[in-house]
């Protein structure tokens, strides 16, 4: 049964508007032709997510999201997406943004990853922005 969980790791956290949240992910997915089986999102701390980017990426700096693909099907969504709450909220202060917008932006661009997205070149980043801000327009429709 496709299934889209909420944890946390290491922290108290609850996302906000869990059901809406998720029925939003599940229309991303949708739209973009994905196959939602399983996906998983945790909220952890800084130092929980840098060990994890240090263990499997080799990665030694801090980062907001990091996203396991466990599928073996590119059209099957099924993954782990690791997301630091206290990056999330720094980065919120930084743009000056509300948290939750922040939150909702990262939300999606772990699944926008998990659908074949990326974001290493100048060209691939503007794609993923484009369509995390058409996602986060549909968000507020819901």
């Amino acid at each position: 049964m496709a299934a889209i969980q909420f944890f946390s790791q290491d922290i108290s956290f609850k996302p906000p508007q869990p059901r809406k949240t998720k029925r939003w992910i599940q229309e991303v997915i949708l739209k973009e032709r994905g196959h939602l089986v399983h996906l998983n999102y945790i909220f952890c701390s800084d130092q929980y997510l840098l060990s994890i980017n240090k263990e499997y990426l080799k990665h030694k700096t801090l980062t907001d999201i990091i996203t396991f693909d466990n599928s073996d099907d590119p059209d099957t969504i099924e993954g782990d997406i690791f997301i630091s709450v206290e990056r999330v909220r720094a980065n919120a202060e930084q743009l000056q943004l509300k948290f939750d917008d922040e939150l909702r932006r990262v939300i999606v661009h772990g699944a926008l990853h998990l659908l074949g997205y990326r974001d290493k070149v100048p060209v691939e980043k503007a794609l993923m922005r484009k369509k995390e801000d058409a996602y986060l327009s549909l968000y507020r429709k819901l």
